[in-house]
């Protein structure tokens, strides 16, 4: 059995290949391909894999499924004694996607080294 933990939108998911979950709105039409990069761990044949935080030189492809509505939450508010009640509604967008190539391999690019910062001071008076 292969599956891995990533990270979407600071959300974690367990995934499969060929296998549909359901995510925060993310955008792109039906067919497009997402490109997941933060693997937190990855099993393969038993084989455990984990990163610190990720797993360099590994993505993932994930195909839109769909552009989907989720469940419907009510909102109430409420004073006693004023006569005021307001009823709104919300449906949060969220997004169906699959894994197709899993596990790929990406070169790792060389980091370059941050500039050195200059401290300047202004003179005390």
């Amino acid at each position: 059995m292969i599956y891995a933990v990533v990270e979407i939108e600071k959300a974690q998911y367990k995934v499969s290949p060929q296998v549909d979950f359901v995510t925060s709105f993310i955008k792109g039409d039906p067919g497009a391909e997402v490109i997941i990069s933060n693997i937190l761990m990855l099993v393969e044949d038993g084989k455990v894999t984990i990163g610190a935080p990720v797993i360099p030189g590994k993505k993932l492809i994930a195909k839109v499924i769909a552009q989907e509505k989720g469940p419907k939450i009510k909102i109430s508010k409420y004073k006693a004694k004023s006569r005021y009640q307001k009823t709104t509604g919300f449906r949060g967008q969220l997004t169906r996607l699959r894994i197709d190539d899993f596990g790929e391999e990406v070169e790792a690019k060389p980091k370059k080294a941050p500039p050195a910062k200059v401290a300047s001071r202004k003179p005390k008076k």
